[in-house]
C-alpha cells in the first residue's frame, strides 16, 4: 500500500498541504528534508533531548569497497545515490526520521520525533521494504545489489548534538550500537532483528527460530531473528488501518495560532515579548506623569487590547501545544518546563499590568476609562 505524505505535521499539527500549507510556506514553514511528514521548524527547534524507547535501523550495501574499485568513483556514486533515494522513500513511508548517511549506509530512528506506538514494526517493515526495493534498483542499474540491514529496539537519548556552528538531531544509546552491530552480523539480503523489536512482528513470522549471538560491547548474548528472502515472500502483507499519513485531518484554530505565533516543538511563543512590553507600557502610563502619550485613551486602549490579546494567545498556544505534544507533564524536559513557565509568567504579568492600569484610571484617578488624557 502506498502511503501519502501527511497533510499536517505529525508532531505539531501545522498544515503542510492545501491552502493553509501554502500560506504557512510564506512564514518559512515547509516539509522537513529528513522526513517530509514533519515541518522544518519541528526539526530545527528540537534542542534538549530525553530518554525514550525507540527503534533504530542500519542499512548498508554489501561489498561496496570491491564495487567501487570495479566500477570507479562516478559509477559508484550513481549506485549509492539510487540506493539512498529508494531507502529514503521506504523509510519516510514508515514514519522514520533519517538520522545520518555514513558512506553507503543509512541510519534512521523510529518513534522520535514522530510518535509511533508500533515503531518496532515500522522499523522492521522498512528494513524489509529496503531489501525488496533493491530488486528494482538492481534492475534499473543492471547490477546485482544486496544489502545487510539491522534493526534494534531499546532506550536512547534523543536530542541535538554537535558544535556551536552546527547541531543535528540524533540518538545516543546502546540500541544505536546494537543496530549497527546487527547490520554487520546480517548476511547479504537479510534483515537481522533483535528480540525486543521482533515481538511486534512475531505473528507474521511464526517459523523463524531465535538465535543468540555474542555482540562486541554487550556483556550478555543478544537474542536475534534472521528474516531472509523466503521468509519475506511467505509473510502476510501488513496493512495499518490507522494510517495517519493518508488521512486528511481538520486543521484547528490552535494549529493555526501555533504556526503563526508559536515555535511548536519548543512550546515557546514569539508574541510574549510583545505582550509584556505592551502590558508594562500600559502600567507605566498609569503610574508616571511622564507617560502622557501612552496614557491617552487613543493610545492606551489599543495597547491594552493588544497586550490582552497577546497574553491570551500565548496561554492558548501553550495549552494547545501541551495537549498535542506533551500530554504527560512529567515527560517534558527541564528546559521545556522553564520556557513554558516563563511564557505563562510573562502573559499573566501582562494581564495583571493591564488590569491594574484599568483599575487606576477608573477608581484611583477618578476619571473615565475612555476619557482622553489632557
Amino acid at each position: 500500500m502506498t502511503k501519502k505524505l501527511a497533510y499536517e505535521c505529525l508532531v505539531c499539527g501545522t498544515a503542510l498541504a492545501g491552502p493553509l500549507g501554502m500560506l504557512f510556506h510564506l512564514f518559512g514553514i515547509t516539509r522537513s528534508a529528513r522526513n517530509p511528514n514533519i515541518c522544518n521548524r519541528c526539526e530545527t527547534h528540537m534542542q534538549e533531548g530525553r530518554v525514550i524507547e525507540l527503534s533504530v535501523i542500519f542499512a548498508d550495501l554489501t561489498s561496496f569497497t570491491e564495487m567501487t574499485n570495479r566500477l570507479g568513483a562516478e559509477r559508484s556514486y550513481e549506485v549509492v545515490e539510487a540506493f539512498f533515494k529508494m531507502a529514503n522513500e521506504v523509510l519516510h513511508k514508515n514514519d522514520a526520521f533519517i538520522d545520518k548517511y555514513i558512506g553507503d549506509a543509512v541510519m534512521a530512528i523510529f518513534n522520535a520525533p514522530i510518535p509511533n506506538a508500533k515503531h518496532a514494526r515500522g522499523a522492521t517493515t522498512a528494513a524489509l521494504g529496503i531489501q525488496e526495493g533493491l530488486k528494482s534498483v538492481s534492475k534499473e542499474l543492471g547490477l546485482d545489489l544486496q544489502a545487510r540491514v539491522g534493526v534494534a529496539t531499546g532506550f536512547a537519548r534523543v536530542g541535538r548534538l554537535g558544535s556551536t556552528d552546527r547541531k543535528d538531531y540524533t540518538a545516543i544509546g546502546d540500541v544505536v550500537n546494537l543496530a549497527s552491530r546487527l547490520e554487520a552480523f546480517a548476511k547479504p539480503g537479510e534483515v537481522l532483528v533483535d528480540g525486543k523489536a521482533f515481538t511486534q512482528v512475531a505473528e507474521d513470522y511464526p517459523n523463524i527460530a531465535a538465535e543468540e549471538i555474542n555482540v562486541r560491547g554487550f556483556a550478555e548474548p543478544v537474542e536475534v531473528y534472521r528474516i531472509g528472502k523466503s521468509d519475506r515472500e511467505n509473510a502476510p502483507v501488513f496493512v495499518d488501518e490507522t494510517d495517519l499519513l493518508a488521512t486528511r485531518q481538520r486543521i484547528s484554530l490552535g494549529s493555526i495560532l501555533f504556526t503563526i505565533f508559536g515555535a511548536p516543538c519548543a512550546i515557546v511563543t514569539t508574541l510574549s515579548p510583545l505582550a509584556i512590553i505592551l502590558g508594562a507600557g500600559s502600567l507605566m502610563g498609569a503610574l508616571a506623569p511622564a507617560f502622557h502619550t501612552l496614557d491617552a485613551a487613543q493610545v492606551r486602549i489599543p495597547l491594552q487590547v493588544f497586550a490582552v490579546l497577546g497574553a491570551f494567545i500565548n496561554l492558548y498556544v501553550i495549552k494547545y501545544g501541551s495537549s498535542r505534544q506533551r500530554p504527560d507533564a512529567d515527560a517534558m524536559t527541564v528546559l521545556e518546563k522553564r520556557k513554558v513557565n516563563l511564557v505563562i509568567g510573562l502573559s499573566v504579568f501582562s494581564l495583571l499590568a493591564v488590569g491594574y492600569e484599568t483599575y487606576v484610571h477608573i477608581f484611583v484617578l477618578g476619571m473615565s476609562y475612555f476619557a482622553p488624557t489632557l
